[in-house]
């Protein structure tokens, strides 16, 4: 008697708990891009692919013969936190399980430099020692894989982009010059 009496007790646990379970089930990711995103024309490079690498220790980082980052869409390798040495604090606290690097930027007349990167990540901008404000800040045009673009009012010269806080241990960047 006491089996049949359980069975009705089961199947309505059970049916709460299935149906609970669909209620805190995860949303179905967004379905993905079935076209390239149109970008502006200062973001069209955003396109073209080049590679280089990034600095883990200041140093002589600043001199001519190291390349700077461009307007293309750049693979740049990131180094663990315990391998680097900014040349000025970094804004927001290294987390050590996270990775960075800086790589020069040259600016050759004034104007709204652009930052895009398609990870999230934290950057500061440094000349002469000193991290440059950002005028605004926020994510790159839908489908077009920059998840986050800062951008920063420049005068001619080089500066130093930090990146810290990258959640992998390389990231794409470009820095583009907005007309």
């Amino acid at each position: 008697m006491r089996f049949w009496c359980g069975l009705p007790v089961l199947a309505i646990v059970a049916t709460l708990t299935a149906a609970n379970g669909a209620a805190a089930a995860p949303a179905l990711p967004a379905a993905a891009c079935s076209v390239a995103a149109a970008l502006p024309p200062e973001l069209a490079d955003w396109a073209r692919n080049a590679s280089s690498k990034t600095i883990y220790a200041y140093g002589d980082d600043l001199g001519a013969d190291w390349s700077p980052l461009g307007p293309a869409r750049t693979a740049l390798p990131l180094h663990k936190f315990e391998s680097l040495r900014y040349g000025v604090a970094p804004e927001r606290k290294p987390d050590v399980y996270k990775f960075g690097g800086m790589i020069p930027v040259a600016v050759k007349k004034a104007g709204r430099l652009i930052v895009a990167l398609d990870a999230g990540a934290w950057i500061d901008l440094v000349r002469d020692g000193t991290v440059m404000k950002s005028v605004t800040h926020g994510h790159g045009p839908a489908c077009s894989g920059i998840r986050k673009m800062v951008e920063f009012d420049v005068k001619p010269g080089r500066y130093q982009l930090q990146i810290v806080n990258a959640p992998a241990a390389s990231i794409h960047a470009m820095a583009v010059l907005r007309d």
